[in-house]
C-alpha cells in the first residue's frame, strides 16, 4: 500500500501548489504597465476558480480553465501612479504596490544591448541623477529551454537610482531617460538579451517551420538534451576535423611537427575564448593553440620574453618542439627565453590548454589577454601575437562536455525569454543584435524580418520595432574583397519595408577594435528620436538619411536621400567627402571623390571609371572614413546601388 499512498500524497501536494494564487513573474511591486492600452493581467490558481483584479477603481473577474490558467483584461488607462494592484481568488490574496502607469519596451538582442551603463561612457554622471530619472526595469534572466516555457523562472521590477541604474541596459536606459524626460512619464523596460546570440535564437519554431528559407532547419533542431549532445558533438567533429577521421594528438607528437603541419587546423583568435571560435561554442575540455612565428636568423642568438598576458590556466608550451613553461604562473604570464629558444624561418609556438581560466571564471578555454599584452619582445623589436592567424585543435583524447548554450540550437531564447512575456502589454521593441549573424548576412535579410513578424503575431498586436544598426568593427577592406558587416547593415536596412519598424545608425560612434563600443548614450538617443517622432508623432527629432535612389549618367552618379531635408554635410574641416567606391560594367570598384550638391544629393565620380553603374557608401566592416552626416549631425547610413552578388550568399542556418 505504500506506493499509492505516496502518490496519493504526491497529487495533494501538487493540487495544493497549483491551487495557490500566483501571477507570471512579470507582475510585482515597481512594475510599469502600459498606459492606453488594454492591460492583460494572468497568472494561475485552482482549476475553475474566480480571480478577481482590482487596481486604479477598476474591478475585473476572470475564471482559470481546467489547467488553472487566468487571465484578466483590464481597460486602457491614462499615465500617473503609483497605484496598488490587488487580486484575489477564495482565501488567497495578492498585493502589488507602487505600480504606475507609463510607457513599456521591451529590449532584446545580443551582447551590445545587454552591455550595463556601469561600464559605458557617462556612467558616473549617470549615477548621480539615477534616482530623479522615472524609469525602472525588469531583467529577464538568461534561460534556455526547448519547448516554449510558460513563466520565467525568477525576476522583479527595479527602479533606477544610484545603486542598482548601474546594472541596467546601457541602450535601454539612455532611450528611457531621453522618452520619459520629453514625454513626462515613466519608462519601464523589459531587458531580455544575451550576449554573442543568433537571431535564430528568438525566433519560435512554428515560424521557423513555416518559413521556405528556415523550414528544413528547424526540422533538425534537437527534441531533448540527449538529441542536443549528439549534434553538438557531431558538429564539433565535423568543424574541427573536416569530416575526416578523428586524430587524437599527444603534445609530444605535436611538439615536434613543422609548422606547416598545422595548416589544415582550424583558424583561431587570440586573444579570446573559444566560445567565439565556429563549432567549438560550449566546447568545455581542454586543447591545443598554435602560431607561427617568422623571424630572421639573427634572433636565434638573443634572449626574449614571451607575453600571455593575464591569463591564468594551466598550460603547457612548446617552441620548435622544446617545453619551455608548464602550469600556472601567477600575475602576468611571462615567459623568460633564453636565446637559441628561436630560429631562421618558420617557428611553432605551440600551448596545451589543460584547463580553463580562474578569472574569470566564464572565460572558459582559450588566452584572456588584452591586445597590447600578448607578444613576443626581443631586445629591438617586438613581435605581436594578438591576430586571428592563430591554429586551434580541440584534444578529445582527454574528458570534455558540452555546456548548451543558445547558439547551439535555435529557438531556446524565444522559447524561456521571449515567449514568458506574451501578452504582457508593451508600447514596442527595441533590439540590437546582428554581430552574431555576419557570416550569414544574406540570410538575415530573411530571418530578421521573420523574427519581427513571428513576435507581432504572437503578441496579436503591430507594435513599434525599432532597432540598431551594427556599428564600426574589424577591417577596412574594399568592396572588391567585400564586408559581411556592409551586408549585415544592408539586411537591416531591409527590414524597414515592414510597416512600424525604425533604424538608428551608429557606424560613427563605433570603435574598429572593440565590438562592444563604450558610447551608448548616442545608440540611446537616436532610438528615442526614432521613437519620439514615429511613434508618439513629435517634431524636432531628427534620423538618419537612407539612400533613395541613384541617377548615372554624363560619367558620374547622382544619389538622393530620404530624411535629408535639412541638407547634408561633410564632417571634414576640409569639406571632402569620403566613404565613396564606384564600379563599371566590370564590377571592379574604385575609391572614389564626391560632393554635396545645392539639392542636398551627392555627385560621386572616378577617373578610372568612365561610366560608372554602381556606388558604394560605407562598404566596410569598420567604415570610420564615411564622413557623410545631416546637418542634423546624424550619419547617412550604408548603402549601394548594386545587387551584386554578396560573400555571404548562400551561407545558411544548419
Amino acid at each position: 500500500m505504500r506506493a499509492p499512498f505516496f502518490a496519493l500524497l504526491f497529487a495533494c501536494l501538487f493540487f495544493t501548489v497549483n491551487a495557490q494564487l500566483t501571477t507570471a513573474k512579470l507582475f510585482d511591486d515597481h512594475m510599469v504597465l502600459q498606459r492606453n492600452q488594454p492591460v492583460p493581467v494572468w497568472g494561475w490558481c485552482a482549476k475553475k476558480a474566480e480571480v478577481k483584479v482590482e487596481f486604479n477603481g477598476q474591478a475585473v473577474s476572470a475564471r482559470a480553465d481546467g489547467q488553472g490558467y487566468w487571465k484578466a483584461i483590464l481597460k486602457p488607462m491614462p499615465e500617473g501612479g503609483p497605484y496598488v494592484m490587488k487580486i484575489s481568488s477564495d482565501n488567497n490574496h495578492l498585493t502589488y504596490s507602487d505600480v504606475m502607469l507609463g510607457e513599456v519596451w521591451i529590449c532584446s538582442g545580443q551582447s551590445n544591448m545587454e552591455f550595463q551603463l556601469k561600464n559605458a561612457l557617462g556612467y558616473k554622471d549617470e549615477q548621480k541623477v539615477a534616482a530623479q530619472q522615472t524609469i525602472r526595469q525588469f531583467h529577464v534572466p538568461d534561460t534556455i529551454s526547448l519547448t516554449p516555457e510558460k513563466d520565467l523562472r525568477h525576476g522583479q521590477w527595479v527602479k533606477a537610482d544610484t545603486n542598482t541604474v548601474g546594472d541596467f541596459t546601457a541602450v535601454g536606459y539612455f532611450f528611457a531617460k531621453k522618452l520619459s524626460q520629453t514625454l513626462h512619464v515613466t519608462v519601464g523596460l523589459i531587458h531580455s538579451s544575451w550576449g554573442g546570440t543568433q537571431v535564430e535564437d528568438w525566433i519560435s519554431k512554428d515560424a521557423m517551420l513555416a518559413s521556405p528559407e528556415l523550414g528544413a532547419a528547424a526540422k533538425t533542431l534537437p527534441a531533448n538534451w540527449d538529441d542536443m549532445k549528439v549534434r553538438v558533438d557531431k558538429q564539433l567533429k565535423a568543424y574541427v576535423y573536416r569530416n575526416q577521421p578523428v586524430v587524437n594528438y599527444t603534445p609530444e607528437e605535436l611538439a615536434g611537427e613543422p609548422a606547416s603541419f598545422f595548416a589544415s587546423w582550424q583558424n583561431g583568435n587570440a586573444p579570446g575564448a573559444w566560445e567565439w571560435m565556429g563549432k567549438l561554442y560550449s566546447y568545455r575540455g581542454q586543447g591545443f593553440m598554435q602560431k607561427t612565428i617568422k623571424l630572421d636568423s639573427s634572433y636565434s642568438k638573443h634572449t626574449s620574453i614571451l607575453r600571455l598576458g593575464t591569463t591564468d590556466a594551466d598550460l603547457d608550451i612548446y617552441i620548435n618542439g622544446k617545453q619551455v613553461q608548464k602550469g600556472t604562473l601567477t600575475g602576468t604570464y611571462q615567459v623568460d627565453l633564453p636565446a637559441g629558444t628561436w630560429k631562421g624561418g618558420d617557428n611553432s609556438l605551440l600551448i596545451n590548454l589543460m584547463s580553463k581560466q580562474k578569472n574569470p571564471s566564464w572565460f572558459g578555454i582559450g588566452l584572456n589577454a588584452f591586445g597590447n599584452d600578448l607578444y613576443v619582445r626581443f631586445a629591438d623589436t617586438t613581435v605581436n601575437l594578438a591576430d586571428g592567424n592563430w591554429r586551434v585543435m580541440p584534444d578529445l583524447s582527454k574528458p570534455y562536455h558540452f555546456d548548451f548554450l543558445p547558439n547551439n540550437s535555435g529557438v531556446m531564447l524565444y522559447n524561456s525569454m521571449i515567449n514568458p512575456l506574451i501578452p504582457f502589454a508593451i508600447a514596442g521593441v527595441l533590439w540590437y543584435q546582428g554581430e552574431s549573424n555576419v557570416d550569414r548576412s544574406y540570410q538575415y535579410k530573411t530571418s530578421f524580418p521573420l523574427m519581427i513578424t513571428d513576435w507581432r503575431s504572437r503578441w496579436k498586436q503591430n507594435f513599434p520595432f525599432l532597432f540598431v544598426q551594427i556599428s564600426s568593427f574589424g577591417g577596412f577592406q574594399n568592396s572588391n574583397i567585400g564586408s559581411g558587416w556592409a551586408e549585415l547593415r544592408e539586411a537591416q536596412n531591409a527590414a524597414l519595408q515592414l510597416p512600424n519598424t525604425g533604424l538608428a545608425v551608429t557606424t560613427d560612434i563605433g570603435d574598429p577594435f572593440n565590438i562592444h563600443p563604450k558610447d551608448k548614450l548616442d545608440v540611446g538617443y537616436r532610438l528615442a528620436n526614432k521613437a519620439l517622432s514615429s511613434v508618439y508623432h513629435m517634431n524636432g527629432f531628427p534620423e538618419s538619411p537612407l539612400f533613395s535612389s541613384a541617377d548615372f549618367s554624363g560619367g558620374a552618379a547622382i544619389v538622393s536621400f530620404a530624411h535629408a531635408e535639412n541638407g547634408l554635410m561633410a564632417k571634414d574641416k576640409y569639406g571632402y567627402v569620403r566613404g565613396f567606391e564606384v564600379a563599371g560594367a566590370d564590377h571592379k570598384f574604385y575609391y572614389a571623390q564626391a560632393a554635396i550638391t545645392d539639392d542636398n544629393k551627392v555627385k560621386i565620380w572616378c577617373p578610372q571609371v568612365a561610366q560608372p553603374v554602381a556606388v558604394r557608401y560605407a562598404w566596410t566592416d569598420a567604415p570610420i572614413d564615411a564622413n557623410l552626416f545631416s546637418k542634423d549631425g546624424i550619419p547617412v547610413s550604408a548603402f549601394r546601388t548594386d545587387n551584386w552578388r554578396g560573400i555571404t550568399e548562400g551561407k545558411g542556418f544548419e
